[in-house]
């Protein structure tokens, strides 16, 4: 079924669309099933511009020799607990699946382990590795960095990223708790939204060129996006750029490559995956209890609007993935075409 922009499409079939268009652009299949994987959860979660919709940005940039085709990915265990993974310049998402399964090995010796990823790309959201980590048991802890959006907290140029963080812990039932967000108060495509549509914005949402707080979205697109929380957001974000790019000898701050600006050099993201094996503190019936304790407590909280109760952060997701993988993913027909294309259909 499809609609004026969209098309419902099963689950089945755009997985293996996705396979065949990034093995088209020279990815062996493996590599290329580990890369859909996360973008395929992403659209299940409703996360569309994360999703294969970077067939886009990736392609391009695999075709121009700025994300590797057939990278040389070295894991090396540095302790026990910890490992440091080289990306080698793969895809994103390829990158990171290899550093999430080598802190999945760890913490399942260790009780908890963690993996420090260098020489990558954007690797997609977060919750897809929240989400395949709490399905084998693990609470974790993930985040990367990104290339320079927002100015130092009082500063007047793009210092440091939009750094997405992310949290998980098994839930009752497979209804996991996965927290995904990045330190700006809102993404540029909302300000873009606003100017299409005429409208001011709010002064939180980012300054203009000299660093001042403005409503004007135009103003806005030509400066800096403001992080969360004011200058502890500012801290927060300069946090996970310590983990993900300087602890795990990649790029950080202004050393990380603009994608858009230079789409033909590697970026040298870094990632870092914390997890925890939630078997070592208890069984899996007492983790599923209290987390199903921990949800009602809040779903008894009674709204302030009767229309939107409370939530825990991971329904929306769970609840599109559901949804969707019976009625089929809402895709787009402009990325779905361009998906088609790359896979020589």
């Amino acid at each position: 079924m499809s609609t004026s922009s969209k098309t419902l499409i099963a689950e089945p079939e755009l997985q293996a669309l996705g396979q065949r268009a990034f093995e088209a652009l020279g990815l062996p299949p493996g590599d290329a099933g580990d890369v859909v994987q996360v973008l395929l959860l992403a659209d299940l979660f409703g996360l569309s511009t994360h999703g294969l919709s970077r067939i886009e940005s990736y392609g391009e940039r695999l075709d121009m020799g700025g994300i590797c085709k057939t990278p040389r990915i070295a894991i090396e265990r540095a302790a026990p607990g910890l490992v440091k993974v080289d990306g080698g310049n793969g895809a994103g998402p390829l990158v990171g699946m290899h550093g999430l399964r080598a802190a999945m090995e760890v913490a399942h010796e260790c009780g908890i382990g963690a993996a420090f990823v260098r020489g990558s790309n954007h690797f997609g959201p977060v919750s897809p590795y929240s989400y395949l980590a709490a399905e084998q048991g693990f609470a974790s802890m993930i985040g990367s960095n990104a290339t320079t959006t927002i100015a130092p907290w009082g500063g007047t140029d793009a210092r440091l990223g939009n750094s997405p963080l992310g949290f998980g812990v098994p839930g009752s039932q497979g209804a996991h708790f996965m927290l995904d967000m990045a330190m700006s108060v809102v993404a540029r495509a909302k300000i873009r939204n606003a100017l299409k549509a005429g409208q001011p914005i709010p002064d939180t949402w980012a300054t203009d060129s000299t660093g001042r707080a403005t409503t004007d979205p135009k103003a806005a697109l030509d400066g800096f996006l403001l992080p969360i929380g004011g200058h502890k957001g500012y801290g927060l974000a300069l946090l996970v750029d310590l983990f993900a790019g300087l602890l795990s000898d990649a790029a950080y701050l202004t050393h990380v490559k603009s994608w858009v600006d230079a789409p033909d050099e590697p970026q040298n993201l870094g990632h870092f995956f914390v997890l925890i094996d939630t078997r070592r503190l208890g069984s899996t019936a007492w983790l599923a209890a209290r987390m199903a304790d921990f949800a009602a407590i809040l779903h008894g909280s009674t709204p302030a609007q009767e229309e939107r109760p409370v939530i825990v952060p991971g329904e929306i997701e769970l609840r599109n993935m559901a949804r969707q993988r019976t009625a089929g993913i809402e895709f787009d027909n402009a990325t779905l075409a361009l998906l088609r294309q790359r896979a020589g259909l």
